[in-house]
């Protein structure tokens, strides 16, 4: 009887797990969505990335850095103006601080990219990451909706933009908006992470907008 009662048991906490392990998976599928597919009558757009950035803002309780990001490549396909699908591809090597100058600077820029030796992991870690990117799943009254990767993790994130045309020239322009960073592992000094840090924390939420310049292919 008693072997029979943990054969049961047994199999209850199997089961338990299997149904605990494929709702995890659930819920992870359900943190993205499929990259949205332009239609035969989009026209592509290639982004200007020496007209494009991505402004960042990053705080905690003594004070705030900002500063930006080039990308290294990216498509928006437009039908009448309208965004149908893109992608953009994140230069995480282009990490630029535009508050502090000299060596302050050049520390800040090492520490958040993970240049310097035993820090790499602090935060974006360029040398094992040194790309991220965005895909467009899809966008509507104005708001945007995509998957972020960083650091080889897959988030879905939104934002409000506007999209305006010049010949043959398109221009998104984003409202700032927030990510929670610590969904893609960087966890450096964020209190959410490691409550013992008083009031010696690094926010978690990043503040960016985005800008893209993009021109017919």
């Amino acid at each position: 009887m008693k072997s029979t009662f943990l054969k049961i048991t047994l199999m209850a906490f199997i089961t338990v797990g299997a149904f605990s392990c494929k709702n995890t998976e659930k819920e992870a599928e359900a943190m993205t969505e499929v990259a949205a597919e332009a239609t035969d009558m989009a026209t592509e757009y290639t982004v200007d990335t020496a007209a494009s950035q991505i402004m960042w803002e990053g705080a905690k309780p003594t004070g705030s850095h900002h500063g930006t990001i080039k990308l290294s490549s990216g498509t928006i396909h437009l039908n009448e103006g309208k965004a149908e699908a893109g992608n953009f591809v994140i230069d995480m090597n282009t990490i630029n601080d535009e508050d502090l100058e000299g060596d302050d600077k050049a520390n800040l820029e090492a520490h958040l990219k993970g240049t310097v030796e035993g820090k790499e992991g602090d935060f974006f870690n360029v040398k094992e990451f040194p790309t991220a990117k965005f895909e467009m799943t899809g966008i509507e009254n104005n708001m945007v909706k995509g998957n972020l990767t960083i650091k080889d993790k897959t988030n879905a994130i939104e934002f409000p933009a506007t999209v305006t045309m010049e010949g043959d020239k398109m221009m998104l322009k984003s409202e700032t908006f927030e990510i929670d960073r610590t969904k893609w592992d960087v966890n450096y000094g964020s209190k959410s992470i490691f409550p013992s840090l008083g009031d010696k924390f690094i926010n978690d939420a990043i503040k960016i907008t985005v800008s893209l310049v993009a021109t017919k292919a």
